[in-house]
C-alpha cells in the first residue's frame, strides 16, 4: 500500500488553529500544539459562557424588578403574581427596562396589576 502524506491537509488545519488563537500570549499563538488546547478551552469557554450569560442576565433582571418593586410598596413575588392573575404579559427583560429606563410607566404597571 502506498504512504499517504497529509502535507496540505495538516497546514490547512495548524493555519485555521493559528488565525483564531491570533492575539493570544505567547507560544499560544505560534506553537500549534499549544494553540490548538488554547483554542479547544476557549472555545469551550465560549459555548459554556453563552449559556451562562442567559442565567447572569436574568437574575440580573429579577434584581432589577425586585428593587423597582420595594419602591412601590410590593415584591417581586407578589407583583409577578398580580401580574399573572391581572393577565398582563410582560417578560422580565421589558420589565426590567421599564422599571430602570421610565419609573412612571413601571408604576403604572404594577397599578394597574394590583388591581386586577
Amino acid at each position: 500500500m502506498t504512504r499517504v502524506k497529509g502535507g496540505t491537509t495538516s497546514r490547512r488545519r495548524h493555519k485555521k488553529v493559528l488565525k483564531l488563537t491570533k492575539g493570544m500570549y505567547g507560544t499560544r499563538h505560534r506553537l500549534f500544539r499549544r494553540a490548538n488546547e488554547a483554542m479547544m478551552k476557549s472555545l469551550w469557554y465560549a459555548y459554556r459562557d453563552r449559556r451562562t450569560r442567559k442565567r447572569d442576565l436574568r437574575r440580573l433582571w429579577i434584581a432589577r424588578i425586585n428593587a423597582a418593586a420595594r419602591q412601590n410598596d410590593t415584591t417581586y413575588s407578589r407583583l409577578i403574581h398580580s401580574l399573572k392573575i391581572a393577565g398582563i404579559r410582560l417578560n422580565r427583560k421589558m420589565l426590567a427596562d421599564l422599571a430602570v429606563r421610565d419609573p412612571k410607566a413601571f408604576t403604572a404597571v404594577v397599578k394597574s396589576a394590583s388591581k386586577g
